[in-house]
């Protein structure tokens, strides 16, 4: 099946400037991702960077590149021009897959970019994994999502959803894990349709986008349809502090 993947990689990170081309086990992460990317079914893969060192990095081990503006207020506004700069077709689908991301399977680029050729009345397809743990489903930087038996996205939050009402009416019930409720963690890989991402970058910021910091919120508020799927495999964290760094270090060295 026919698909692309496109992997944002900003130098100007607030929190871990020059990320992309952190060295691990001798190469710039951005490298890594791309390398995992590549051994999806993609038929291409480029590196969109608004920084001409990441672009000769991402030169140096054969990666295509497009050069992009540094003054897109999101990474969608930037896999728009992308996808118009390089001429995508409308119906065309694009796969994003973070620039942070070294150890993402490349089984799960092709899951999401596979689901949304399935599902027509779809724009977006994402997906998540199961969440066993309170401290995650309390965590306000865990986003959760909740979607119909059709895996139709109804909405996605910080907040802990679904709420159990009856068990968190109790203070003490928040100190346990709430049994036989299907918690679900976002992870954060989209596929797209082309027409979604120029129908998106005309669109004014969602006030629940807003709310939540949740961009995908933006295109649920305008009326596009998200698909979400549970992961066929779960998905290492990804590197967006100095700490994440080592730990995949240290992962890469086992």
């Amino acid at each position: 099946m026919a698909f692309s993947v496109v992997i944002p990689a900003r130098f100007g990170s607030s929190r871990f400037p020059g990320k992309p081309l952190a060295d691990i086990a001798g190469k710039p992460m951005v490298q890594h991702v791309y390398e995992r990317a590549i051994q999806s079914e993609a038929q291409r893969v480029i590196v969109a960077t608004d920084d001409q060192r990441i672009a000769d990095a991402a030169r140096g081990f054969g990666a295509e590149v497009c050069l992009t503006s540094d003054q897109h207020p999101s990474g969608t506004d930037r896999l728009q021009e992308v996808v118009h700069s390089l001429g995508f077709y409308a119906d065309d689908i694009v796969v994003n897959v973070q620039g942070d991301e070294p150890l993402i399977p490349p089984r799960i680029i092709n899951q999401v970019a596979h689901n949304l050729r399935a599902v027509p009345e779809a724009s977006i397809a994402t997906l998540s994994e199961p969440i066993n743990d309170l401290e995650s489903v309390l965590n306000p930087n865990v986003v959760k999502v909740v979607a119909d038996q059709k895996g139709r996205a109804l909405y996605f939050s910080r907040a802990p959803i679904p709420w159990p009402r009856d068990q968190f009416s109790d203070p003490a019930g928040r100190q346990v894990m709430p049994q036989g409720i299907n918690f679900q963690r976002h992870i954060g890989i989209y596929a797209y349709r082309v027409k979604l991402l120029n129908d998106f970058v005309g669109w004014a910021p969602a006030p629940v986008e807003e709310t939540e910091c949740l961009e995908q919120l933006r295109a649920m508020w305008n009326g596009a349809q998200i698909h979400v799927d549970v992961a066929d495999e779960q998905p290492p964290a990804g590197v967006d502090t100095p700490e994440d760094l080592e730990r995949i270090r240290h992962l890469f060295e086992q």
